[in-house]
């Protein structure tokens, strides 16, 4: 089981984040532990300085930007 996490403060790019990384995940048909951090304390503890991040087992794969759906599924393949 996959743990995803998508950080940020919950302005609209994080909420973009978070919707199309749990449609990749669904379509995909993985298993997935999905969590939004909005905790800036926990948000930098992943080194992340800017938001929305994409955090895929405890490992950063992007932050700054909205990979699109397409993009987000080979970051949880």
């Amino acid at each position: 089981m996959k743990k995803i996490q998508v950080l940020g403060p919950g302005c609209p790019n994080c909420e973009k984040l978070a919707q199309a990384t749990m449609e990749a995940a669904y379509a995909l048909g993985i298993e997935h532990e999905f969590e939004k951090v909005t905790d800036i304390q926990k948000i930098m503890s992943f080194g992340v300085m800017m938001t929305p991040a994409l955090v895929v087992d405890g490992q950063v794969k992007v932050s700054g930007k909205v990979p699109s759906v397409e993009e987000i599924k080979k970051l949880l393949a």
